[in-house]
């Protein structure tokens, strides 16, 4: 199996606690799950946890890596027993293990010792929770991030004895399409702060966020009445999103149910039902794709364009923020999304009414059906750097398990 320089810098790293910050597809995530699967192969009986947010978040990242990880290499798949899907964990033939687990709270967290630690989207963890963990794990901490801002490992970490800090971008992973590579840099034309995050792995302050009326929930309450679909188109390298929106007591209730590159129309038409979308259902789709929407039509689906206009954007963003929009834990990408959604800014850095139009490929879907079906009055609440290898390098891993 293949591996970048990230790689290395984590398996090799001499110090206890180990921080990637880095921008979108460096590959620190999968990187760092590598050297996990290396020292559990290596060594007999050790217990490493990966620690998310939550599950789904685990599911849809680091969990995934991991699967991918496994399955690509003939090696771990002969040294991994078995892989237990309701406890999350991969489980070695010496008696190893790599656990995927959230916790609630610090109290929570005292539960368990382990010889690794990895703390996957740190900045989304409490101190008090990772402080806990931390105490009780007896080699190696790591910790990866996007800079979005400035929070807990920035303060008390970083700088400090036995810690080691690595700087990522996109440009460190030798594994990414060039075309991926490109919508990344293009960030720069559309909001600096962005790109210096993102493209380059700058701690930043990311302000002036479009949206911040929106809240998680477990579930969409069962009398909820269900307004409409929304639909995204994508394909190579944008996401074709899709997303469920209800409503109850004036609150907007949304949950993903489509995330996903490389989709065509047949595609889509086999995934809706899967998701729990009938024939009958009320689907808004992107009316800039009209051959798209009349496809699906022929397929059977109750679907139509939004209804766009100059101001559609602005107008959507306005009917929106006058509700309280509730959204299900499970819908990551779209809770991603709304976490870097923001307005532009000019030269002086001041905020002008229209959105930087990237992560979007959710919101874009939600901004459809609050055209087409929401009362536009409203009724809702309101309330160590790396240097930059040119060009990459792959290296393989295979000959530090000792089992090549």
């Amino acid at each position: 199996m293949k591996a970048s320089i990230l790689f290395g810098c984590n398996y090799f790293a001499a110090t206890d606690i180990i921080v990637n910050q880095g921008g979108t597809s460096s590959g620190k995530t999968y990187a760092i799950l590598q050297a996990l699967f290396c020292f559990a192969a290596n060594n007999h009986k050790q217990i490493i946890t990966v620690v998310g947010q939550d599950i789904p978040n685990l599911k849809s990242g680091a969990l995934r890596d991991a699967h991918a990880i496994h399955d690509q290499s003939d090696i771990f798949k002969s040294l991994v027993k078995s892989f237990n899907k309701t406890d999350r964990i991969f489980e070695f033939i010496n008696g190893s293990m790599i656990e995927f687990k959230s916790y609630a709270n610090a109290q929570d967290a005292k539960s368990g010792k382990r010889d690794y630690l990895f703390v996957n989207e740190a900045n989304g963890i409490e101190w008090d929770v990772y402080t806990e963990l931390a105490l009780r794990t007896k080699k190696k901490v790591y910790i990866d991030y996007n800079p979005n801002t400035g929070f807990w490992v920035h303060q008390k970490l970083i700088g400090k004895p036995g810690v080691q800090l690595f700087i990522s971008d996109h440009r460190h992973n030798p594994f990414i399409e060039p075309a991926l590579r490109a919508k990344i840099e293009s960030l720069k034309t559309e909001d600096l702060e962005l790109w210096k995050v993102y493209a380059r792995g700058v701690t930043g302050k990311i302000s002036g966020l479009v949206f911040d009326n929106w809240h998680i929930c477990e579930t969409i309450p069962t009398d909820a009445t269900l307004i409409a679909a929304g639909l995204d188109f994508g394909f190579t390298n944008d996401e074709t999103g899709c997303l469920l929106v209800y409503k109850q007591n004036g609150e907007l209730w949304v949950d993903e149910i489509l995330y996903q590159t490389g989709l065509t129309n047949t595609d889509i038409s086999q995934k809706l039902p899967e998701s729990g979308i009938s024939k009958t259902t009320s689907i808004i789709a992107d009316s800039a794709e009209p051959k798209s929407i009349e496809e699906l039509k022929r397929l059977g689906w109750h679907i139509t364009g939004a209804k766009k206009g100059a101001d559609s954007i602005k107008n959507s963003i306005d009917i929106l923020k006058r509700y309280k929009i509730n959204v299900t834990r499970n819908s990551v990408n779209l809770r991603k999304e709304l976490g870097r959604y923001k307005w532009k800014t000019d030269k002086s850095g001041n905020t002008i009414n229209q959105p930087v139009d990237t992560y979007n490929h959710l919101i874009d879907p939600l901004r459809y059906v609050a055209l087409n079906k929401l009362n536009t009055k409203g009724n809702g609440s309101i309330k160590t750097r790396l240097p930059a290898p040119e060009p990459p390098k792959a290296r393989t891993i295979e000959g530090l398990i000792g089992l090549a």
